[in-house]
This record gives C-alpha cells, structure tokens and sequence, in this order.
C-alpha cells in the first residue's frame, strides 16, 4: 500500500503542488459535489455581490467564455474567470481582467484549500477549482465567468450556483461518465441550471425529452432558433443578432465560431448589466482563444484547433470549406485512444489532403498507427506517421512550402497536441 502524499510547504513551487494534488486522489475523475461542497463551506466560498455566469457544453465553452468576458471588460467590469484544461502553463486556468495570476498565487490558493480540507479527499480538478474559487474570492469582481469541466450535474464547479447556466453545444463525448447519447448528456449538462435563474441553450438540437423534465423543474431555457437568432450577412464580413430585448445589426464577424458569440449575447442579456453596442463590438473583435480556430498567417499558414470529437471536428471541417475553399490542407493529428477517433477523422476527412498523424505520450495517448488504422476504408489522402507532434508537425510545414499550391497546416486532435505547437516552431 502506497504512502499517503505529503502536501508541500507554502514556499514550495506549483510544480511541487501540482504533483501532489496528481497523487492525491485514487482517481482523476470522481463526480460528485459532497465532498466539494463541504470544503468549500469550510473555506467561505461565495461569490457574494458578484455576478456568475457557467457554461457548460461539448464544445463551444472556451469561445463563449471569451466572448462574455471580452465584452464585459469593454464595458468596463471587473472579471474573473476559470477555465479547464490549459493548453501549456497551469496559470492559464485562472483570469482576472483577462490577465493570468503568478505561480505563486495558485500555491497560497492550495495551500488555503489543503489547510481547509482536512480528511475529506478531493481529485486534481476538484482540488484546483476550490483554489480557484478561492482566487476569484480574494478579487473585487463584477463577474465570474466558470467553465464546467465535465458534463455539468456533477462537476466541481457546479457548487456554485449561477445567476445564468448556458449549455452551447450537445454531442457524443465522455460516454463513460455522461452516457451514451445526447439525451443522456443533455441531461447531465442541463444539472447547472437552476429554477430561479436564468438558463441558455445555444444548442439548436437540444432533445424535447430533456426540455419536458426542465419545464417539470420550473426551468424554461432561452434557445437558439427561438428566443434569439443570428445570421451572417452575404458578401459581408457583418452579423445580425435578434433577441427578445435587443436586435443588434451589422455586428462585426469574430475569429471565434459564430454560433458561440450569439449564445454569450443572450446570456448578457440574462444577465442584466448593461452592455453598449459598442462594448458588445469591441468585444467581439479582440476576442481570441489560444488553439481554437486560431489562425497564424506565414509560410506556411498554419490554423490551431483543439477539435477532438465527431462534433467539434465537423465545425472545424466546415469553418475550412468557408475559410479556406481552395487550399490543400495538411492535417496534423494527436489524439487520445478513450475519443471517437474514427468518428473524428471522418468528419475531418472530405477537407485534408495529407495526414500526419503523431503519438500522443501518456497513458491516454493513441499511436499514430492506431489513427491510420482508424481511417475509413478508400480514403485517398497520403497518411504519414511520426513518433512526436514536433516531428509530424515539421514535416507538414516542409511539405506545405513544397506545394506549388496554397496550402494550410491545420494541427487538431486535443489539447495535448495543440499545446506542443509552441514548443515545435
């Protein structure tokens, strides 16, 4: 039997509490909100006048979290926000007015959680969003902006309950904890949504079985298609947005995914601080969200999106036709072996020109032989294997400048492969 973990010392450093809180829990993921619940008690987590905005959602959440803090901070409020995973450095998962804490913020944070926790044993996500909370807490916020890590019932961050619960998108993903259909996962994503507060679905497939048992709780959700609408004006680069309360016209188009950007609307809406016009146009021009549909210009020119499912993959292969109709695209690829991974390359398939598929370390990471077999049967596209995303991703860009045509490196397939990109160039 293993020794219990000795927690580090105020003056330790993250990468000494990181480890801790990874041998500190038997598991990585243990839903439930009793235990989180009784340590944040303890620690006085509330976020008292503060506004609170969740976002829960298959895909979309990073986007929408970024919309809504990009324009409420051009309207001059104060923010804080909590996001998961991070793509490189831990400090990411915590923002105040769009700026990350130093190190040592997050090791007083887990210090305070250590001290306030006693025997109650809590997992590496449950630990780093009391932590976080606690940051938020030490803050004199306008809002919090909180990203459900997964599904929404149960998860660490639905301790806190929202003044406006959004759910962006339903799809097949996490079907160990969640279920295994979209039923099942709406379900589990609509638990952040309370009858007293507002609620957003920017889902425009939302099942009706699920909408019923929220009219039986009380909770009658705003949805896209029908409390509020938006369009992409033709042969311009203008949107228009109608809600119920607002028409918003001419709006100029985002880099993030549009769908998203309507959704954060309407939770502005919901949530009752005023916002101008042109706050909400500000926002939505500097909004921008490392690794998702993150476009970087050069030779070659190279698009980052952590797509890792079926779902989020057929937006990526559809942002593409748009964007980049006459571009042969090289796909750099990494991905976890517990994902649809055939789903995922299938969608992205009618769009790649070239495969570079690449290992992922880790207990969780998929070999590139094992994407190649993945793929369907009569594929034409060159598939290339490579031990390393540094490597598969070297190769792409040396193939790409070969090309006599306009061409595209797009790197996708998880957070994980995304996040060595910098590490690559």
């Amino acid at each position: 039997m293993s020794a219990t973990p000795q927690p580090p010392s105020v003056t330790a450093g993250l990468d000494a509490w990181l480890s801790y809180l990874e041998a500190l829990h038997p598991s990585e993921i243990d839903l439930g909100l009793e235990r989180i619940q009784a340590v944040a008690q303890r620690l006085g987590i509330a976020p008292g006048q503060a506004k609170v905005i969740t976002v829960a959602g298959t895909n979309g959440k990073g986007s929408t979290v970024r919309y809504l803090e990009t324009m409420l901070r051009a309207a001059g409020y104060v923010t804080g926000v909590y996001i998961s995973p991070h793509l490189v450095d831990y400090e990411e998962r915590v923002r105040i007015n769009a700026q990350q804490l130093d190190a040592q913020y997050h090791v007083e944070a887990f210090n305070a959680v250590e001290q306030a926790r006693g025997d109650t044993s809590l997992t590496y996500f449950e630990f780093g969003t009391l932590a976080a909370f606690w940051l938020l807490q030490q803050q004199a916020l306008d809002v919090w902006i909180l990203e459900v890590g997964l599904g929404g019932r149960l998860d660490a961050v639905n301790c806190i309950a929202a003044d406006v619960g959004v759910i962006t998108s339903v799809g097949i993903d996490h079907v160990a904890f969640l279920g295994p259909d979209r039923e099942s996962i709406a379900r589990e994503k609509a638990g952040i949504f309370r009858p007293d507060k507002a609620a957003i679905i920017g889902e425009p497939d939302f099942p009706a079985t699920v909408l019923a048992e929220l009219r039986q709780r009380g909770i009658e959700p705003a949805r896209v298609g029908r409390d509020f609408h938006y369009r992409r004006n033709a042969d311009t680069e203008t949107w228009d947005y109608v809600g119920r309360s607002s028409v918003l016209r001419q709006l100029p188009l985002p880099q993030l995914p549009l769908p998203n950007a309507a959704t954060a609307l309407k939770a502005l809406e919901k949530l009752a601080l005023p916002v101008s016009l042109q706050a909400i146009k500000q926002g939505l021009q500097t909004a921008r969200e490392h690794g998702r549909l993150e476009f970087r210009p050069g030779s070659p020119n190279v698009l980052l999106d952590v797509a890792h499912n079926p779902h989020a993959a057929t937006f990526l292969a559809e942002h593409i036709r748009s964007r980049f109709p006459n571009y042969t695209i090289m796909a750099v690829v990494g991905m976890l072996h517990d994902k649809d991974i055939r789903g995922t390359l299938a969608a992205l398939a009618p769009v790649v020109g070239q495969w570079f598929f690449a290992d992922l370390a880790g207990p969780r990471g998929a070999k590139a032989l094992r994407l190649a077999d993945e793929m369907a049967p009569g594929s034409v596209a060159s598939v290339h294997t490579f031990s390393t995303v540094a490597d598969a991703y070297q190769a792409a860009c040396a193939e790409a400048q070969r090309e006599s045509v306009e061409t595209l490196v797009l790197v996708c397939g998880s957070f994980y492969t995304v996040s060595q990109i910098p590490q690559a160039e």
